[in-house]
């Protein structure tokens, strides 16, 4: 799921029995359009199974890999492979083999004609497919890891070659057997696949490893309980310390993980937090069949830890514990919200993703919980602050429970407005809405509104950019007297310009931080921000589109599309840093908004950590495709 324009949500589900049809068979893409609240079915030629994805400089949108093609039941298609271990083609759901696609969408917005082929999906794997070869097909990526540079090409990482629960045979004496343990470049250019050590050593549990490119050029990854620096270039790998207490965080264990903000204050350095997920065993994951207990009644983790893969003093990066959730949480999902603070949502208490007819030691008429390997849902979403006291950082006070379970893929997305979309849930082999399924396929969205939207008035900002250069001229934006409540003075005191990004997928966040201003305060109570561009290392902040806020007192603007960089796929053109002109005081400005309008602490004692006693300015760029995540197509609000 990701925004591809200001009124825009592309869903992508995986191949299965939704009973919306497309050309004669079920969809598994659509779109919402949110002035109307409408979806529109979307063909898709390929099984976008756990498929991973990106957006590219221009604003474009790019899958890869996939399943291959499956029928009623997620049985193989019915036109096979030699070897009998996928399918090509099922002739009932008109699915192709999606393990080596590579899928292009132009976004279009409400202006454009929609039925065109301009705003379609391109996906056809004899013209556009994973470039790695086996000596027997092309690769196959299911779980890849699609990864953004700063040029714009995207790293593919991993993958297994067919469905399983993990990546590993019994006995585990061959760790590429069911995996492609090699990367590739989006687009190529020349370069063709190389074997990815990382990815030998944490054999098993590598499923969509954990990515964050680092302000060096270089790449951090996780999975299973190992660290990493990777330098994709020279393809060398700086080992980093284990994940502490045998927490596994990525899929099937999907814990949360993101980039905290990079602020001026801490100049721009880059820190990760990892929260939830599994320590399970390492025998109990089991092997490609299911895992080797029951899972659903293994709680889940609410460890959280952090590590600076960069320190800026020179020293060896280390883990250090941060504050637990306030419960256990596997396939929690961490979304950036436009104040800078991180909202967790979806998920269990106990088990794991993933689903299955049985595994080692239940039969499938004894399954507790239909198909799923989790049990428990987590309902209540809680927020993180980073910059609270270590013991207070979480909170969910006076937050809303929801009934709906979002487990095995379910997911969430920021809106324009601020608020969260949050949809999906299908632990089941294929479409079950039957009423006497515990967790049945969930066409139902939700909207949560965090705490901010209490606020009687909203910034209205204007002269807002649909571009930022690495670098170079600043430009102004005016905050109206009518945005804000109180002392001019105060409400541009402490004023942060800020540039959050990333992309989401099965709870990976990447690519945020902060970049500074100065202001200036007009006779009539405006605030003029003489906003710099983004920072002119694009290590930071890969090219592409996002959406930017202004941030008054905690409550933010609606957001505006903008595109980060050249918009090609090419080295960054850069430029210095702008000289920015002296704040300037006016002790006669005033706002004229209510005087609870932009004050984020009278939207919920939650946010007491978010509110100075001075206002706080702050223009937040969220990347707009926070990854590409799978979800049931039918949506309704």
């Amino acid at each position: 799921m990701f925004l591809g324009s200001n009124d825009k949500v592309y869903i992508m589900d995986k191949a299965e029995g939704n009973t919306a049809q497309v050309n004669g068979h079920p969809a598994w893409g659509s779109v919402w359009d949110m002035a109307t609240q409408q979806t529109t079915v979307m063909d898709i030629l390929t099984n976008t199974f756990c498929s991973s994805g990106l957006h590219l400089p221009n604003g474009s949108f790019v899958t890869f890999g996939g399943n291959g093609a499956i029928g009623p039941g997620a049985n193989l298609g019915s036109q096979r492979y030699p070897d009998n271990a996928s399918a090509s083609w099922d002739a009932t759901y008109q699915d192709f083999d999606g393990a080596k696609s590579i899928r292009l969408l132009n976004p279009c917005d409400s202006s454009k004609d929609f039925s065109s082929p301009e705003c379609q999906w391109f996906d056809n794997p004899a013209v556009l497919s994973m470039q790695a070869k086996r000596w027997y097909s092309t690769a196959k990526r299911w779980y890849s890891t699609a990864a953004a540079l700063a040029n714009g090409t995207i790293a593919i990482i991993g993958g297994f070659i067919n469905g399983g629960y993990i990546a590993r045979h019994w006995p585990p004496d061959d760790p590429h057997a069911g995996t492609e343990l090699t990367y590739e470049f989006f687009p190529s250019n020349g370069r063709p696949p190389q074997g990815l050590d990382f990815l030998v050593q944490t054999s098993g549990l590598n499923a969509y490893p954990l990515s964050f490119l680092l302000s060096s050029g270089q790449m951090f990854l996780q999975a299973n309980i190992s660290t990493t620096i990777w330098n994709y270039e020279a393809n060398t790998l700086t080992p980093l310390p284990d994940m502490p207490h045998g927490v596994v965080r990525v899929y099937p264990a999907s814990g949360a993980s993101a980039m905290l903000p990079m602020t001026p204050a801490n100049n721009y350095s880059q820190t990760i937090i990892f929260c939830g997920g599994s320590d399970m065993p390492d025998n109990a994951w089991g092997n490609f069949s299911y895992p080797w207990i029951n899972t659903w009644d293994y709680p889940a983790s609410k460890d959280c830890q952090r590590i600076t893969p960069e320190p800026a003093d020179g020293s060896s990066p280390q883990y250090v514990q941060d504050d637990d959730l306030l419960e256990g949480r596997t396939m929690g999902q961490f979304i950036i919200l436009p104040d800078g603070k991180l909202l967790v949502v979806n998920g269990g208490l106990n088990g794991t993703a993933g689903f299955g007819q049985r595994n080692f030691v239940t039969t499938e008429d004894e399954m507790p919980f239909g198909q799923s390997y989790a049990s428990g849902p987590v309902g209540t979403p809680a927020i993180y602050d980073s910059e609270a006291p270590v013991g207070s950082r979480w909170s969910n006070a006076g937050f809303e429970t929801s009934p709906l379970a979002r487990l095995y893929h379910s997911s969430a997305l920021l809106l324009p407005d601020a608020s969260v979309l949050v949809a999906g849930s299908n632990p089941n082999v294929d479409v079950n809405i039957s009423s006497n399924v515990l967790y049945p396929t969930q066409y139902t969205a939700e909207k949560f509104y965090p705490p901010y939207f209490a606020a009687s008035t909203r910034p209205a900002p204007a002269g807002m950019p649909s571009k930022l250069t690495y670098g170079g001229p600043s430009f102004d934006i005016t905050v109206p007297a009518s945005s804000y409540s109180g002392s001019g003075n105060d409400a541009a005191a402490n004023t942060a310009i800020t540039v959050i990004g990333g992309w989401t997928t099965h709870g990976m966040n990447m690519g945020q931080r902060y970049m500074q201003n100065t202001y200036t305060v007009n006779e009539d109570g405006s605030i003029v921000l003489h906003v710099a561009q983004t920072h002119p290392n694009p290590n930071l902040f890969q090219p592409g589109p996002a959406m930017l806020f202004v941030v008054v007192n905690g409550v933010p603007s609606n957001g505006t599309h903008v595109i980060i960089g050249s918009g090609a796929i090419e080295q960054q053109p850069t430029a210095a840093e702008a000289a920015l002109p002296d704040n300037v005081l006016l002790s006669s400005a005033k706002g004229s908004a209510p005087s609870s309008s932009t004050d984020n602490t009278a939207a919920g004692g939650s946010q007491g950590h978010s509110s100075a006693s001075t206002a706080h300015v702050a223009l937040t760029a969220v990347i707009s495709a926070v990854g590409v995540t799978l979800l049931a197509v039918g949506v309704g609000l």
